[in-house]
């Protein structure tokens, strides 16, 4: 199963800055062995310009990113999901649709740094910076999981272990 590409979908209600700041590290750190997607329950249509700016500052690409509806990945023509976490405890409480595949399923709560943006510029981009920090480390445990060695019921467990607050 080493040549599997593994389709992951991360959502949020907005899908402006948590959700896709996850997409973008997913992708990079998963070299290839991983395909992330975003979405949002209620996206704002943009994605956030501190989110952008954030992770080119770190060097994740940010070419193709976008704010979209989670609609876009339950149809038939979307790519069947693996794995599907929420990233925010707004589209955790939702109801999300029926997933094509019965991917596995977790909560990976982070605090919303687009809502800790203020009138001072230094402390958005720290509440970003965070974030992304965050994103990272918890993307990094997660690759760091031997898929192809854990069952099922063992790989739910990991997943929902790794979004547990330390």
């Amino acid at each position: 199963m080493q040549d599997k590409i593994y389709h992951v979908l991360f959502i949020c209600t907005g899908n402006s800055a948590r959700s896709i700041m996850v997409e973008a590290v997913m992708n990079q750190l998963g070299q290839g062995r991983f395909r992330a997607y975003s979405a949002g329950s209620l996206p704002r249509g943009e994605v956030h310009p501190l989110t952008l700016s954030t992770l080119a500052e770190q060097g994740y690409p940010t070419a193709g990113l976008s704010s979209k509806p989670w609609e876009v990945f339950a149809g038939p023509d979307a790519p069947a999901m693996d794995f599907v976490f929420t990233v925010c405890d707004q589209a955790a409480g939702e109801a999300c649709p029926v997933w094509p595949g019965q991917p596995m399923t977790a909560h990976w709560g982070f605090a919303d740094p687009a809502a800790q943006v203020s009138d001072d510029p230094a402390q958005a981009r720290k509440a970003f910076t965070a974030a992304l920090a965050q994103i990272t480390t918890r993307i990094r445990l997660f690759l760091s999981l031997p898929l192809d060695k854990l069952d099922r019921l063992s790989l739910q467990a990991h997943l929902r272990e790794l979004g547990r607050p330390a």
